[in-house]
C-alpha cells in the first residue's frame, strides 16, 4: 500500500468518527510529519469521503501515458542519466519516446529550440553570485527579510556594471556561435 493510500485510509477514518477537518489535518500531519499531505488535499478527500465517497483510489485519467511508468522505463532513465548528467528531462522523454506518444495523442506541433546554456544568461553567470555571495550563511526570519536584504545588494550595484556584464554577455554569444553551440567552459 502507498503512503498516499495510507493517508486518504486515516482521512477517511477519522471523517467516519465525525473529527472536523482541522482535527483530521492536525493528525495527518503528526503521524505523517514531513511527508503529510497538503492541507487543501487532505482537506479534498475528507470532503469526497464526507460526501459518501468510499474507494480510496483515485479516478482514473485521460492523457496520462500508462508506458510513462514501469520498470523498463524506470531503468532506461537511470542509464541514460548515469551516462550524461547534464541530460534534460525532454530529451530524456524524446530518446525513450514518451514524448512521441504524448504530442501524437493530442496532436501537438512541436517546436525545436536552441537548448539553454547557464553560460549565456546573465542572471546565472553574472547576477546570482552578486547576490549569493554576500547573503550566503546568512539566516532570515522572514520572507520579506530576504527580500529587503537582496534588494539592497541590487540597490548597491553599480549601473555601469550592468553595461560591463552585457559587454561579457556579448561576448559569450560570440564564442557559442564560434563554437557552433557545442559546449564549452569559462570564458
Amino acid at each position: 500500500m502507498t503512503e498516499q493510500h495510507e493517508q486518504r485510509y486515516c482521512i477517511k477514518f477519522c471523517q467516519k468518527l465525525g473529527d472536523t477537518q482541522m482535527e483530521t489535518i492536525r493528525k495527518i500531519q503528526q503521524a505523517f510529519d514531513d511527508d503529510a499531505m497538503s492541507n487543501s488535499r487532505i482537506k479534498e478527500w475528507y470532503n469526497r469521503f464526507k460526501d459518501g465517497r468510499t474507494a480510496v483510489d483515485s479516478e482514473p485519467r485521460s492523457g496520462r501515458p500508462s508506458t510513462s511508468r514501469n520498470e523498463n522505463v524506470i531503468e532506461q532513465v537511470r542509464t541514460l542519466v548515469m551516462e550524461d548528467r547534464r541530460i534534460t528531462v525532454r530529451e530524456l522523454a524524446n530518446e525513450i519516446g514518451l514524448i512521441q506518444i504524448f504530442v501524437a495523442k493530442h496532436n501537438i506541433l512541436v517546436v525545436r529550440q536552441a537548448p539553454y546554456s547557464p553560460d549565456m544568461a546573465p542572471c546565472d553567470f553574472w547576477l546570482f553570485p552578486k547576490l549569493k555571495i554576500p547573503l550566503k550563511g546568512t539566516r532570515f526570519e522572514s520572507r520579506e527579510d530576504i527580500v529587503r536584504n537582496a534588494t539592497a545588494r541590487l540597490i548597491i550595484i553599480p549601473k555601469d556594471a550592468f553595461q560591463k556584464c552585457f559587454q561579457q554577455w556579448r561576448k559569450r554569444w560570440e564564442k557559442c556561435v564560434h563554437y557552433q553551440g557545442d559546449y564549452f567552459e569559462g570564458d
